[in-house]
């Protein structure tokens, strides 16, 4: 096999540590002569590695007490309207932050069950940049945010101060530096980014904020009915937990989400700088929000006529696949390219990335 670097957005490249051991569980699962994706979720084994992978999310990133681990089916996206069932009253309000599609999704899925104040957005500049200066409302339940856009390449660096508490998706970069927890009163996020494979999202919710709505939620949707039964009410996505399981492993073991911080800041710097010193190539965002996680860029105009734009972006992308470099479309509404450079992306690809980027040239 070739050496390739996976570049996607999600779902995303995986330590080949964690997808080895993965392989190797679907034959045999602890030594129990029981492929895993065969093996009842009631068993002694599926039980333990649930619990363990709980464990290890609630160590890694210093969960306090009072909080439930939640592991889920229906992604994220599926969060857009668990949350706002859950937390928010029809009579009541919450303040949403619009800085990109996921953001703009979630708040719309939440206007259906209660009333929303959009209280900052950077649609008008194609989400080019995080809003900061903006006002909370008086009375509001939650605020939300939605840490890191992927298709815009967009971070908040510090979460702002809520009046009540936060609410986050932090599906594009959770676990890539330490967070303070207590600051949310519900973290979601969907695994396919930095976790693990699409099929489970992850929940992290203070459980004194809910049961607090008046509405009959039915029971699937109500975060209530999974935390006692630790995530097995109904048959959870197993295998997607476990392959969790062992990124979580391999993180630990990495040093954890300090260490990783590190890795991530100098893999970014690494791509920053190249863009900012080309002739040829340039960033989207605004630089003091740059993700760490999403790196998009262009022709810059100067070097590329416009007319001439596309049959260029058709030739590097073409380029990067025979050196192994996938994935690097960017997505429509930005146009040009896209490096995801998530947890397990390793220094080496985006260095072959940068020195890719230098020969196109």
């Amino acid at each position: 096999m070739k050496k390739v670097f996976n570049f996607s957005a999600g779902p995303s490249t995986l330590p080949k540590q964690a997808t080895e051991e993965a392989a190797a569980a679907i034959a045999d699962f602890a030594g129990t002569g029981v492929g895993i994706l065969e093996m009842s979720h009631r068993t002694k084994p599926i039980e333990g590695m649930v619990a363990e992978t709980e464990s290890l999310l609630k160590e890694l990133l210093s969960i306090p007490d009072g909080y439930e681990i939640l592991f889920l089916g229906g992604g994220a996206s599926l969060q857009f309207c668990m949350v706002p069932i859950n937390i928010l009253d029809s009579n009541a309000s919450a303040d949403y932050t619009d800085t990109g599609v996921w953001a703009n999704k979630a708040l719309k899925e939440a206007k259906k069950f209660g009333k929303v104040n959009v209280v900052c957005s950077s649609k008008d500049s194609v989400y080019n940049h995080i809003p900061k200066n903006f006002e909370q409302t008086a009375g509001a339940t939650y605020l939300h945010v939605t840490s890191n856009n992927t298709i815009y390449g967009t971070q908040w660096k510090e979460f702002p101060k809520a009046n009540t508490y936060l609410v986050c998706d932090m599906s594009s970069d959770i676990l890539s530096r330490p967070i303070d927890v207590s600051k949310f009163g519900l973290i979601y996020a969907g695994a396919q980014k930095n976790m693990g494979p699409a099929g489970v999202a992850t929940v992290i919710v203070r459980s004194d904020i809910l049961g607090k709505v008046q509405r009959d939620i039915p029971t699937m949707l109500d975060y209530r009915t999974h935390i006692p039964e630790h995530s097995m009410f109904n048959t959870p996505p197993v295998f997607s937990i476990y392959v969790m399981n062992r990124v979580l492993h391999w993180l630990k073991n990495l040093g954890g989400v300090a260490e990783m911080e590190k890795i991530n800041n100098k893999k970014a710097n690494l791509l920053y700088d190249a863009l900012d010193n080309s002739k040829l190539f340039k960033g989207t965002a605004a630089k003091e929000d740059r993700s760490t996680m999403n790196i998009p860029f262009v022709f810059r105009d100067e070097a590329v006529p416009a007319d001439k734009k596309e049959e260029m972006e058709k030739k590097f992308l073409k380029a990067a696949v025979e050196k192994g470099l996938e994935q690097l479309k960017g997505h429509r509404s930005v146009g040009g390219f896209r490096a995801s450079i998530y947890n397990a992306m390793p220094m080496e690809g985006v260095e072959a990335l940068v020195q890719f980027m230098t020969d196109f040239k």
